[in-house]
């Protein structure tokens, strides 16, 4: 530890409690100790490459490649992704993967390519490898996307993991994205990003990293086309990206490059090529389709680490009520348990939670119970029994249980890599339902065992089951929260078949959408915290988790009005609405900050309740196609360079545009617009684009644009569905997708589109298919009227 760290350690510890800073310290001593028996020292390596080619086995969708010091394995599915593992490695195992691996291209062979190297040729992309390993992913006309050198690796001459490097370099004008939830962006700057979930030690802000959900996913948009790389490993490691430059002198240009570093495993990699709606679709083929969120889950929530008692729970939902601004769910946080004692609640002050969820119901509230991996290891705790008698935890390399500390004390871990474990541990899940939950809130699980110094998780040497396969906590950390949500989903599945799960979590792996949804976390208070929360957000939708969002409000300290407000309006149009703050942080309820705040939070949460059957309609998309609720403003128009640099505005599905204010004092801003015609929600003013407008932003509102001749479909009177029509432009048609959600079970949903078009001056609406529309149609007044003259009616 250098002397900063120290120094941070210090003061870490004067500021707790003396039994809490002592264990603290002894924990972080325990570990150290744990890793130095545990962990062979790293003794001398041998640094190698793949050397030149020596044979070739063409195959199914590919074939094997062997150099004089590695054999590369390459494939092209079905689906259009393409696979290729250095060492002979294959697709799986795999903790990314949902279901097998795709069928090859059958149409997709290795043949000959020029200067003695091979390429396949399929109908997405061209896949050239070099006579010395080096990989040229093309697109079909032959456009380099991604330039892979051979790669390096170092091996313990005394035998271990290897640790891997890769670099390639990209066009001088593409953009990078993704890298899980991510506190700057959503275009990620230059720099290096670590691949190692970890939970921050105070609430974060732009630029902080890692945070709690990494992925080595990346995105890179560029004038050639879209394409996603996944590094297919689950070990500590790194990318460091570094944007290109254009026009350096005589007309020549820098590339872009990326260096991606792991600390082991094998170097699988996978990359799919094309629009980024195709990207996304292929992307979810593989690491599963997004769990679409029960209805009332895409509400309004309330959260707080401490409510205090079921008393606060029951003042707050009568002033939620009492005030007119809608609710849908409360999260009870860590102060409900007893004693922190996961899958309990405190007796004195929560003595009726089935009644408190009664009562609640009644007024259309969900409870929601937060849920941490950490087990107070102590005789009489009948969680902490029953997973030894399962031989659930995971242990040291001697075989001890690893003994961690959470803020119930000395505690164990469930060893979520052992589907034994992960079965008993989702076991639980049905006795919380039964005393009145609906959904589970995940927190700590990256897994958090907090020290006063070093990193705050299990020892690396930590012994883990990976499936049977077996392995030390370098290798199962970044997917033990993805673990986790698994158990979770299929615990509640279980207990409750009928009904659609509802598991988010603070961290998590490629494939956590298959479970669920995610948060942010803690994040600061302050307008560079909502800025940091909308980069988070846009950035993990592309790398398949749809459903997410962040404590609105911030997690720490108290917000101004105008803050507040202005995070609450944000809220109002991500996936996951929620406010949230820290036990000692101020309230988050709307009344805290004046009649004016309240007013403008509550048109903001009733504006939120009307647009949910759309929200519901996102989320069936998603499930059948891999697009993000939240896109960024290129999703549609990926060459358009102006709309790639823009991260502060978003585009909500296909049919809204939303412009949060991001900074304080704003009354109106400007946006950039994609191609075509939008219109203001509010005043129906008609705006023009590609270019940049400006529109108002008053306190009472953030900008939201419709795009011509959407059809969005709302909660109208009475709770009935009805379909909000835009108006086209003369000479063009527009339309969109209602998909029908029966409830909150399983039951197949419905894909209905419809088109607009003006006719004789009027806006037509039509099912596509034929037959009648089957809604209410409010067909909306914009300014300047369609067309001159035109009287704007419904079909």
């Amino acid at each position: 530890m250098d002397g900063r760290g120290l120094g941070r350690s210090v003061r870490a510890v004067g500021s707790m409690t003396p039994v809490w800073g002592i264990r603290t310290v002894c924990t972080a001593v325990r570990r150290r100790r744990a890793d130095a028996a545990g962990l062979p020292p790293r003794g001398a390596e041998r640094a190698r490459v793949p050397g030149v080619v020596a044979e070739v086995v063409p195959g199914p969708g590919g074939g094997s490649i062997r150099f004089a010091r590695s054999r590369l394995r390459v494939l092209v599915t079905v689906t259009g992704a393409v696979f290729w593992g250095w060492d002979g490695a294959g697709p799986e195992p795999s903790y990314a993967l949902a279901g097998a691996v795709p069928e090859p291209d059958a149409r997709a062979a290795l043949e000959p390519d020029m200067d003695g190297g091979w390429r396949v040729v399929s109908e997405r992309v061209t896949l050239v490898v070099s006579r010395l390993g080096g990989v040229r992913v093309c697109t079909p006309g032959g456009v380099v996307l991604r330039e892979v050198a051979p790669p390096r690796w170092w091996e313990p001459v005394d035998g271990g993991a290897a640790r891997w490097m890769e670099r390639a370099e990209v066009a001088a004008d593409a953009r990078f994205f993704g890298l899980g939830g991510r506190s700057a962006g959503p275009r990620l700057p230059d720099g290096t990003y670590r691949m190692w979930n970890t939970g921050p030690r105070k609430a974060f802000g732009p630029g902080d990293d890692p945070l709690s959900l990494t992925m080595p996913v990346q995105l890179v948009v560029a004038d050639a086309g879209t394409h996603l790389v996944f590094h297919d490993t689950t070990w500590d490691g790194s990318v460091t990206l570094q944007e290109g430059e254009e026009g350096l002198g005589s007309g020549h240009d820098r590339p872009g490059t990326v260096e991606w570093r792991s600390d082991g495993g094998p170097l699988r990699c996978w990359v799919v090529v094309g629009s980024p709606a195709r990207v996304l679709h292929t992307w979810v083929s593989l690491t599963g389709a997004p769990a679409v969120p029960p209805t009332w889950a895409l509400g309004h929530h309330h959260a707080r680490q401490g409510f205090g008692s079921a008393a606060e729970v029951r003042r707050v939902v009568a002033g939620y009520r009492k005030r007119g601004v809608p609710l849908d769910a409360v999260h009870l946080g860590a102060d409900h348990l007893d004693g922190h004692r996961v899958f309990t609640a405190d007796p004195r002050r929560y003595p009726d939670l089935p009644g408190l969820a009664g009562e609640l119901a009644r007024d259309g509230v969900r409870l929601v119970s937060v849920v941490g991996p950490a087990v107070k290891a102590e005789r009489g705790n009948a969680v902490f029994e029953s997973g030894r008698e399962a031989r659930a935890f995971v242990r040291e390399g001697g075989g001890r249980k690893a003994v961690g500390t959470s803020k119930a004390g000395a505690s164990v871990y469930p060893d979520f890599t052992d589907p034994g474990a992960r079965a008993w541990w989702g076991g639980w899940y049905g006795e919380r339902l039964a005393q009145g939950f609906a959904g589970f809130w995940h927190d700590l699980d990256e897994p958090v065992s907090f020290t006063a110094f070093g990193e705050r998780t299990l020892p690396r040497s930590a012994r883990h089951s990976l499936e049977g396969r077996g392995g030390d906590h370098r290798e199962a950390h970044n997917v033990y929260a993805l673990g986790m949500a698994r158990a979770g989903y299929e615990g509640v599945r279980r207990a409750r078949p009928a009904e659609r799960p509802f598991v988010f979590s603070r961290s998590g792996w490629v494939g956590l959408q298959r479970y669920g949804g995610a948060w942010s976390g803690g994040v600061v208070t302050g307008w560079p915290g909502l800025r940091a929360s909308l980069a988070w957000v846009l950035g993990l939708g592309l790398c398949g988790v749809p459903y997410s969002g962040p404590d609105v409000g911030g997690g720490t300290d108290g917000p101004s009005a105008e803050l507040y407000v202005r995070w609450f309006q944000l809220g109002a149009y991500l996936p996951l609405f929620r406010t949230h703050a820290a036990l000692r942080a101020a309230r988050r309820e709307p009344w805290a900050f004046g009649e004016e705040a309240l007013g403008h939070a509550r048109a903001a949460a009733v504006e939120r309740r009307r647009l949910v059957p759309y929200f519901g309609t996102l989320a069936r998309v998603a499930a059948r196609t891999g697009a993000p609720y939240v896109r960024p403003l290129w999703w549609g128009a990926p060459e358009d360079r102006k709309l790639r640099d823009c991260g502060d505005a978003f585009l909500l599905g296909d049919a809204l545009l939303v412009a949060p204010v991001l900074d304080p004092g704003v009354v109106e801003r400007e946006v950039q617009l994609p191609e075509g015609t939008w219109y203001d929600v509010v005043s129906g003013k008609r705006f023009t684009g590609p270019g940049r407008v400006r529109v108002a932003a008053p306190l009472s509102r953030i900008p939201v644009l419709a795009r011509a001749g959407a059809v969005v479909p709302v909660r109208g009177e009475g709770d009935e569905r009805e379909l909000e029509v835009w108006p086209p432009v003369p000479g063009s048609a527009g339309g969109g997708l209602v998909v029908t959600d029966a409830g909150d079970g399983w039951e197949s949903d419905v894909v209905e589109r419809f088109t607009t078009r003006l006719r004789g001056g009027r806006v037509v609406v039509r099912r596509h298919g034929g037959g009648p529309v089957g809604y209410p149609v409010r067909v909306r007044e914009v300014d300047p009227p369609p067309s001159r003259g035109a009287v704007v009616g419904q079909a």
